[in-house]
């Protein structure tokens, strides 16, 4: 059985979840990146979050590095912007998997208003392998455990 941390795991997946993998942690961060949010008061009224677990939430993303406090607002970093690709990749699940109705958002590229997707590619070849194609090998950190 996983305890409270993945210690145990040399994994970047595993190391992902110990910043990212709390419940509203995901929501939190789709708020800062797409929707600007960047006030304590503004997540709590938004999500409806209990003051305790926000804190503890934007404390945990100070700390990782994800964000950073200034003048009583959280911002972003470039490491907290990167999750975007994630979070839209998550999405395109969820309106696949869990929405009935059809996707309850959809996010627009800023320059253009045409919908951003997530498209995966080959870095050899550029072609967008099938998932059952992919394979997980060992990399360069599998030998340094933490």
């Amino acid at each position: 059985m996983l305890g409270r941390t993945y210690d145990s795991q040399n994994c970047s997946i595993a190391r992902a979840l110990e910043v990212v993998g709390e419940r509203w942690s995901l929501l939190i961060l789709r708020d800062a990146i797409f929707r600007g949010t960047t006030r304590f008061s503004d997540f709590q009224r938004v999500l409806g979050l209990a003051p305790n677990i926000l804190t503890n939430r934007l404390d945990t993303f100070v700390t990782a590095g994800l964000m950073r406090v200034g003048n009583r607002e959280y911002f972003l970093t470039a490491k907290g912007l990167d999750l975007g690709p994630t979070l839209i990749a998550l999405t395109e699940w969820g309106d696949r998997w869990a929405a009935p109705n059809g996707p309850p958002i959809i996010y627009r590229h800023g320059g253009c208003g045409g919908e951003v997707r997530l498209d995966v590619r080959c870095a050899r070849c550029g072609t967008a392998p099938a998932t059952a194609d992919v394979l997980a090998e060992p990399g360069p950190g599998i030998g340094n455990a933490g």
